[in-house]
């Protein structure tokens, strides 16, 4: 255990150290700057790509009588790197969010879920049900504490992570279901969680803001009560699509096209039912009943496209929408917010849209009333 606290402790230092050298030094060791479609990616980002990079990853292994078990050994080390990783590059000064771990009914029985308590919130304040990323396949409240406790500190609003049911063990529809069955939970029990139940809002990031825009629009498709917002950072909205950014971005900026088309597999191994079409958000008949949308893609990453494309749909259809593109950032940029500045400021725009477009639902209410 000390040997692991030590660790981490050295693995903290030891990225401080190299992301506070000056950027002449950081430009020497990053390479020369990357251009792409009109943007260079930002110098902290490629250096953390060089670094990455040079570290070991899991393998997977294929083929042979004990291929499933090598696959699920080599899933289990990714999701322990990435909790390991959320650690090392969790931000100082965030440890006065107050956090409760709790369950919330899924489809299938009960899912673990944290609540976080900025010191900034007051009595009864909004809520943000929030999903972590992963692909479908990886993440859990570990590897999204930091993110969790970010946005809660910045926005002033509760935070209620959940820890829906991960692929393959879990195929779709069962991550989706469970952050179906945990918001409706979350709003009805919304006071007991000290937040007011007209100000409920999802959100989540990657695979779990594409979860966020499926909740909201099966709120309001099945009756259910609709969110008041949500918060959607580089979502994946249309699966197994190929060309345009998943071309252009498809190698060395982190997430790559091939990653994705193995982790959709996971998720969908049939790919999207003919007769279910909720796995690809961008495919629903109907938009126009979903709630306020923040959406923000990043300028180097392979999801850029039909997240743009689907901003655009819900705009068409009558959707209050603010869709934002930070260049020179990376899929995934909301966890490299302690080693780029520019991470950290689209971060935080994020987090202050949340706390602007819930302040005017609040304030449309009253007037109303």
């Amino acid at each position: 255990m000390i040997g692991a606290w030590l660790r981490l402790r050295a693995m903290r230092w030891f990225l401080r150290a190299l992301f506070g050298l000056p950027r002449a030094l950081k430009r020497q060791l990053a390479g020369r700057p990357i251009e792409r479609d009109g943007q260079v990616l930002d110098l902290d980002l490629q250096l953390l790509g060089r670094l990455a990079a040079a570290m070991p990853s899991p393998g997977g292994g294929a083929g042979g009588p004990d291929a499933d078990d090598m696959r699920l050994a080599a899933l289990a080390e990714q999701r322990r790197q990435a909790d390991t990783a959320a650690e090392v590059t969790a931000e100082p000064g965030l440890a006065d969010v107050e956090t409760r771990d709790l369950e919330l009914p899924g489809a299938a029985g009960p899912v673990p879920a944290r609540l976080y308590v900025p010191p900034s919130a007051p009595e009864r304040s909004a809520l943000l049900v929030f999903f972590h990323g992963g692909g479908f396949v990886l993440g859990s409240l570990t590897s999204s504490d930091p993110l969790c406790r970010l946005i809660a500190a910045q926005s002033g609003v509760r935070v209620l992570s959940v820890d829906y049911r991960l692929a393959p063990e879990h195929p779709y529809p069962a991550g989706l279901d469970d952050s179906i069955a945990a918001y409706r939970a979350a709003a009805a029990r919304a006071a007991e969680f000290g937040a007011d139940p007209g100000l409920v809002a999802v959100g989540g990031d990657s695979a779990g803001a594409n979860l966020a825009l499926v909740v909201a629009h099966q709120a309001a498709e099945l009756g259910d009560p609709v969110p008041a917002f949500v918060l959607a950072l580089y979502p994946v909205t249309d699966v197994e699509r190929v060309g345009g950014s998943r071309e252009l971005f498809a190698t060395g900026f982190g997430l790559t096209a091939a990653d994705l088309a193995e982790l959709e597999r996971f998720y969908l191994p049939d790919g999207v039912p003919v007769d279910d079409v909720r796995g690809a958000i961008l495919r629903a008949a109907d938009l126009s009943a979903m709630p306020p949308v923040y959406l923000a893609t990043a300028g180097f990453d392979p999801l850029r496209d039909e997240g743009e494309e689907l901003a655009a749909r819900l705009r068409a259809e009558g959707v209050p929408v603010v869709a934002r593109r930070f260049n020179g950032l990376v899929h995934g940029y909301a966890s490299f917010t302690a080693v780029s500045a520019k991470a950290r400021d689209a971060t935080l725009d994020a987090a202050s849209a949340l706390r602007a477009g819930l302040a005017l639902v609040e304030s449309s209410r009253r007037v109303r009333s």
